[in-house]
């Protein structure tokens, strides 16, 4: 149904849909502030797992005072 659906002057087509929409000016721009946005997000997910592999060594979470009557809920 779709054979052939993406072919390379598609790609080209729509590059310069960007730049006309965009401007050659703000395209720069765009793509340095995604570049550091993926490298702030790249940091952070970095540290999560870091103390996620610092804590995980630990014994879990202390079990805290049940309520009367009712299960602790997990």
């Amino acid at each position: 149904m779709f054979h052939n659906a993406l072919q390379p002057w598609h790609l080209l087509v729509v590059a310069i849909a960007f730049i006309v929409l965009f401007g050659s000016k703000r395209l720069p721009d765009a793509a340095r502030s995604l570049g550091k946005s993926l490298r702030i997000l790249k940091s952070e997910t970095r540290a999560m797992r870091d103390d996620g592999a610092r804590e995980a060594p630990a014994t879990g979470p202390a079990p805290g005072p049940a309520t009367e009557g009712h299960p602790p809920v997990r």
